[in-house]
């Protein structure tokens, strides 16, 4: 199957006049698309296996960056060496490959890549400034210590996302989600992440802005130069552009380019300082409790808990983007449900090996759907077997997670573009010229950037947020709820778009969510059952209703 799709343009079935009354009637709107159009293979249709295999391999490429950016800032904080951060990338690999599995397989069945996230990194830094911890003078023991109370409140947050979930009660609050409260909530998602974008990308600009110049040419122009709709250049042009630029970048570094440079700048330009390839074991195999027995302590706990359900909320968005891009229908809030009870799994799983932070849908990956016009739920199960077993062979897996982060930084400006897009494209199931819609648009998203802004000014002045009382855990709670762009836009777009007018006659219409009627149970549109069935006739056993 291609992604094609089905189309509705609102007007009930009626059809429109073959020969408009008037010359400026001519030009007719785009028809409203239920599936993106123009995508090579949707989720049910995996491309030949040669392409499958390296398109999956891009995946792997493409995750590694968070993957190695969040152990490589918080381990040394812990008190952890190379040997300690090496081993954390490679358990965060291999829990993130099982994570993948899970969640294309029994999730939501979408092909989204399950990977660490930032928004767990607030919660563990505050563990690791815990004044218990403070006494261990032996870093090594400190780095246990502090990874085993890290443990121990991603195991408790798992609750947050296994409960709501498995029970039903997402599925509650996603039915009254419209296309007018989702597109802040999904664009935000991704434009939310600028900060590692570009500014990434200056931190050695002399291999950053190559990176991001010739992806957008591999991509976008030489495809339409040679006018193919499916050229090998298209479909592998992040793999080719970083190979050339890491090659560029190797040459600098061997020439002797940064050998006055001043240490910074040989951290983020040169191929050779991330001394991971050494201290990579050649074969180990990640186990659970690998770091001891997780200690518990309830604050910790609880801020952990509230960094999950802003997980859950940023994940939501990424589903939906995922699904977009994956030429699939509109998710029914049961799959949606499922998935979130699935992604639990996943932190829970996080918290038993020891990753340092939870997980969520990778919105990196996302993008490589779009760029790709690549759906196919068999080629991100490839990429969480090259995520396997590259964490288990970890020299391997180290000569690419030493690829510097400024070319990483350079593919995000187009990936987390296209997730943020994919937010804006459902503004099409909205009638943009009514007041409603303009206001809860653009104050959400205003919202979305204004209040996380206050949040991080102040905590950059003042050296703590604007709650600061007796109690830590109270106020990292606050913090990471109003910190995330996500969930602030979402939250307000949503609110809004439930309260105000609601019972008016024409806001059902205004707000898009008479498209997604059909979708708000599993059976009503049969594509919906083609698409997020579980496999091997488990829907008897677990049935989306």
């Amino acid at each position: 199957m291609t992604g094609g799709g089905s189309s509705d343009d609102g007007s009930g079935g009626a059809q429109r006049a073959a020969v408009p009354s008037k010359p400026e009637e001519a030009a007719q709107p785009h028809q409203v698309k239920d599936q993106l159009p123009d995508v090579s293979y949707c989720i049910t249709s995996p491309p030949p296996w040669p392409e499958a295999f390296l398109l999956g391999f891009q995946h792997y490429l493409v995750m590694l960056g968070t993957s190695v950016i969040i152990p490589t800032a918080l381990v040394p904080q812990m008190g952890g060496g190379n040997d300690e951060i090496a081993r954390v990338i490679q358990t965060l690999l291999f829990v993130a490959g099982i994570n993948t599995l899970l969640q294309t397989t029994f999730g939501t069945r979408l092909p989204a890549v399950v990977g660490g996230s930032y928004t767990f990194t607030l919660p563990t830094i505050s563990i690791i400034l815990a004044s218990r911890y403070s006494h261990i003078m032996d870093p090594h023991q400190r780095f246990l210590r502090v990874m085993r109370g890290t443990q121990g409140a991603l195991i408790a947050a798992s609750a947050v996302q296994i409960i709501l979930g498995f029970s039903g009660l997402w599925r509650l609050v996603v039915r009254l989600l419209s296309p007018l409260s989702a597109a802040p909530l999904v664009a935000l998602v991704g434009f939310g992440l600028y900060q590692h974008g570009f500014p990434a990308v200056a931190k050695c600009i002399e291999i950053g802005l190559p990176q991001l110049i010739l992806l957008i040419i591999l991509s976008q122009y030489i495809p339409h130069a040679m006018q193919s709709r499916k050229h090998v250049v298209e479909l592998f042009a992040l793999v080719i552009s970083v190979g050339i630029v890491w090659l560029f970048a190797l040459i600098l570094t061997v020439g002797g380019a940064y050998r006055h440079a001043p240490r910074r700048t040989q951290l983020h330009c040169r191929t050779d300082r991330s001394g991971l390839i050494g201290a990579s074991p050649w074969i180990r195999i990640p186990y659970p409790f690998q770091w001891g027995t997780p200690t518990f302590d309830a604050g910790e706990a609880f801020a952990m808990m509230v960094a999950s359900f802003v997980a859950l909320v940023e994940s939501t968005g990424g589903f939906i983007a995922v699904s977009r891009f994956a030429s699939a229908t509109q998710m029914p809030p049961s799959v949606l449900s499922r998935g979130v009870g699935w992604q639990g799994i996943g932190v829970l799983l996080d918290g038993i090996f020891g990753t340092v932070n939870g997980s969520t849908v990778s919105v990196e990956n996302a993008g490589l759907l779009a760029l790709t016009r690549v759906g196919s739920r068999r080629v991100v199960q490839i990429s969480a077997v090259f995520m396997i077993f590259f964490s288990v062979f970890g020299k391997f897996g180290a000569v690419f997670a030493s690829i510097p982060g400024p070319i990483l930084a350079a593919v995000y400006c187009l990936l987390f573009a296209y997730v943020g897009a994919a937010g804006l494209s459902f503004l099409q199931f909205c009638n943009l010229n009514s007041f409603r819609t303009k206001f809860i648009l653009g104050f959400s998203v205003f919202m979305g950037l204004s209040v996380p802004q206050y949040f991080n000014e102040y905590t950059f002045v003042a050296g703590h947020g604007p709650v600061h009382t007796g109690a830590r855990w109270f106020n990292d709670s606050i913090s990471i709820f109003f910190s995330s762009q996500v969930l602030v836009a979402g939250s307000v777009a949503y609110f809004l778009d439930n309260t105000l007018k609601r019972n008016d006659g024409t806001t059902r219409k205004d707000r898009g969510y008479h498209f997604w009627d059909r979708f708000r149970s599993f059976r009503s549109d049969p594509r919906s059952e083609e698409f997020y069935s579980l496999p091997f006739n488990l829907n008897k056993y677990f049935p989306s209703v």
